[in-house]
């Protein structure tokens, strides 16, 4: 499949000038854009604000900031439908559960989906591939779990995909183990000669295998 320079190949291209997991940081750039749009153009859309109310509002972790946005009489009308429900199930002295996801939550699985199955259609010769490519394993690469993802969703991954990856998470591990390895009694001259990114790279391993995705 032909990869056409749209708005995924220009926001990949620029998440991967960054450091970590380029779609951990598309996805959190989309949704904070999501909750601030959706706060100035859509507390009116009684579709939105149904599901909004079902979900019980947004999840704790894409709340926490709510009072940081600019439209103070949304947040006001979106809570208090959260508040009304709540009353209903204090009264009836009942808990009170979602029947729906977190909105955010699921517009950030739609982001992760499309760009996923974006790269997973990358795999032709044309201009815009080879440019992609090129960007792309220049980058820190997928984390873990967008990696497996992208592993389990689909059956046809580009070869170059898997072997960069392959090649980043097998040096991760060498690195690691050096570093296990040389933080024993007695290592310490061998330890300090090491370079200052290898003395990191458990934080460099514990955000790949976690991800950044808010």
């Amino acid at each position: 499949m032909a990869v056409d320079k749209h708005i995924n190949f220009f926001e990949l291209e620029k998440a991967c000038e960054k450091p970590g997991c380029p779609l951990c940081g598309i996805v959190n750039d989309r949704a904070e854009r999501y909750i601030d749009n959706m706060l100035f153009e859509h507390v009116s859309d009684r579709k939105f604000r149904a599901a909004h109310r079902q979900a019980g509002g947004f999840c704790a972790y894409h709340s926490r900031n709510l009072e940081s946005f600019r439209d103070g009489l949304a947040v006001a009308i979106l809570s208090r439908d959260i508040l009304e429900e709540r009353l209903i199930s204090f009264k009836n002295r009942g808990y009170w559960r979602r029947k729906e996801r977190c909105p955010v939550c699921a517009e950030r699985d739609r982001i992760e989906t499309e760009y996923l199955g974006f790269l997973a259609g990358a795999g032709g010769e044309s201009a815009e591939e080879r440019e992609l490519r090129q960007v792309f394993t220049r980058s820190d690469g997928l984390c873990a779990p967008h990696y497996g993802r992208l592993l389990g969703s689909w059956k046809r991954i580009p070869a170059w995909i898997t072997e960069f990856h392959d090649r980043k998470f097998a040096d991760l591990k060498r690195r690691i183990d050096e570093f296990i390895e040389l933080s024993a009694y007695g290592r310490q001259e061998e330890f300090r000669a090491l370079p200052e990114r290898d003395k990191l790279v458990w934080k460099e391993l514990a955000l790949a295998l976690r991800g950044s995705v808010d």
